[in-house]
């Protein structure tokens, strides 16, 4: 949490005479309108003139819309309000988001000697975050850095988290910090009337309130934030089962306590993933396949090899296919966040529609492997189901029929290992895995970038498609970087480029960077 060090009394003593100047930028959903009515209520009803606008953002902020705000004390004159934010004239910037506030900052809208930024530290992705194959995401860290620069004076902290936990929405606990802040020369008592005249989550909304507004005043941090779980604890606690089948799990958990501290820390959530996808024999088919990895790995190297072996051996173990998509889809917790997402109370119907749009390749993945493959070799017959199947589809999970159907496709976890997908994949996972170990023995930097590569793969249906081609591309390289002193490094440039876009230019580019250099 960010706080500085002036108070609110400090800031009251020395209340602005003129115009007040405040913008509110947040992306949709995060109910800026509300926060700014609430505003303009505050201040028309503590005796200033007031104005309030709204400016459209853009769609790659997903309806990113800047809110002002100007007031001034009533007088014998009508004032003249602006209409919009300008560079280096707002005196209070409120930010629903950390990427938001970089956004005024870049604009102009905070600076050193007038502007209280006031900003949730949690983050709500762009779609430009979103679109791209690896990981988009932009570092709030900096932007934080910024602000704390750029600002006169910084209030940060994750407001989104402080409002769930107080059962309301974070226009509450914006408006409890601006409140907290001192940047309006208004009592406490004051914004809290201006929620009960909004009418609307009175209760809710009060309570968020005062908590942002007593955390932004003592600069305190709830602790049970920070509490972490004891590194010691079993997880078969953790798993959902008969006494039979935990003492199952229990059985493979003891091997993975045996290995190395360092790989220990990422085969613990490895393992507890690959049985959550299967059973308990897919945990120990992952110990075994790991295992392998660290008797040829030793500390000198740090362990990076069965490091990087633990976390994507359970990935490449735990594919996402038609199962895993139906079983995500029925869980009870899935239920719920949609429920939190779209603020439905308990007596409240909600409807929810699946879109769906499954591939050939998925329908045959689902049959018993012999006969997925006859009919996958079968052009004519893959046509054929494109035809049946091969369309948008929208499902009522909701409705008893189309949940128990979902329902009962997410519990054909033991079936999986006789189907079609679970042989490709199987053949898959052994090809590559055999290709790392080879490798290892001579050059082990370069084993540790292949098992890397599995990044590559991820998602469903074209997702998955366009990833395992990126892959099987990249893989393809090393036969020309093999006894380069640089190999580890070229690959690792060729798998950054595979994810900077989803059709593979820049892969393209990289490899043919490859090629050139091993012709001469």
């Amino acid at each position: 949490m960010n706080v500085a060090q002036n108070t609110p009394e400090t800031l009251n003593s020395g209340a602005l005479d003129g115009v007040i100047k405040l913008a509110v930028m947040a992306v949709g959903g995060q109910g800026g309108g509300v926060l700014t009515g609430w505003i303009e209520s505050l201040a028309r009803h503590e005796g200033y003139s007031c104005q309030a606008t709204s400016v459209a953002g853009v769609a790659q902020r997903t309806g990113a819309t800047i809110y002002y705000v100007e007031m001034a004390p009533a007088g014998d004159g009508v004032p003249v309000f602006s209409l919009a934010p300008a560079n280096g004239d707002v005196d209070i910037l409120i930010a629903a988001e950390m990427m938001e506030a970089g956004r005024a900052i870049m604009r102009g809208f905070v600076t050193p000697d007038r502007t209280t930024l006031i900003a949730s530290s949690h983050r709500a992705l762009a779609v430009s975050e979103k679109m791209v194959p690896g990981d988009g995401i932009a570092d709030a860290g900096e932007v934080l850095a910024a602000a704390e620069i750029a600002a006169d004076r910084l209030v940060s902290f994750d407001m989104e988290q402080l409002a769930v936990k107080n059962g309301s929405v974070i226009s509450a606990t914006l408006f409890g910090a601006l409140a907290g802040s001192g940047a309006l020369p208004f009592d406490r008592a004051a914004f809290e009337e201006a929620i009960k005249r909004g009418g609307k989550g009175v209760d809710a909304s009060l309570k968020a309130f005062g908590a942002a507004y007593e955390k932004t005043r003592t600069g305190t941090t709830d602790d049970s934030d920070n509490i972490l779980p004891d590194p010691e604890t079993k997880l078969y606690a953790q798993v959902n089962g008969s006494t039979k089948q935990k003492a199952a799990y229990d059985s493979v958990f003891q091997k993975i306590t045996n290995l190395p501290s360092e790989v220990r820390e990422l085969a613990e959530p490895g393992l507890r993933k690959v049985v959550e996808f299967m059973d308990v024999e897919y945990g120990h088919e992952y110990f075994s396949r790991l295992q392998s990895f660290v008797q040829m790995d030793n500390a000198e190297q740090g362990w990076e090899l069965a490091r990087e072996a633990a976390k994507y051996i359970s990935n490449a173990m735990a594919y996402d296919d038609v199962i895993r998509v139906a079983d995500l889809k029925t869980r009870a917790a899935r239920g719920d966040r949609i429920r939190t997402e779209m603020k439905a109370g308990s007596g409240k119907l909600l409807q929810v529609t699946e879109f769906l749009h499954p591939r050939a390749e998925e329908i045959v993945g689902m049959l018993p492997a012999r006969l997925g493959a006859r009919w996958e070799a079968s052009p004519k017959m893959m046509a054929r189901i494109n035809r049946w199947f091969n369309r948008g589809r929208r499902l009522r999970s909701d409705s008893l029929r189309h949940f128990i159907m979902l329902y009962i496709l997410g519990g054909l976890k033991t079936y999986r290992r006789r189907s079609h997908r679970h042989a490709l994949e199987q053949a898959h996972l052994k090809k590559w895995l055999d290709l790392c170990k080879k490798t290892a023995t001579e050059d082990y930097s370069l084993a540790v970038e292949i098992l890397k590569c599995r990044r590559l793969i991820k998602g469903y249906s074209d997702t998955h498609a366009r990833g395992l081609s990126k892959f099987d591309r990249a893989i393809s390289s090393i036969e020309l970087l093999k006894g380069r002193n640089d190999a580890s490094q070229w690959l690792s440039r060729i798998r950054d480029a595979a994810l900077k876009d989803e059709k593979g230019e820049a892969l393209d580019g990289a490899i043919k960077t490859v090629e050139s250099f091993a012709r001469n």
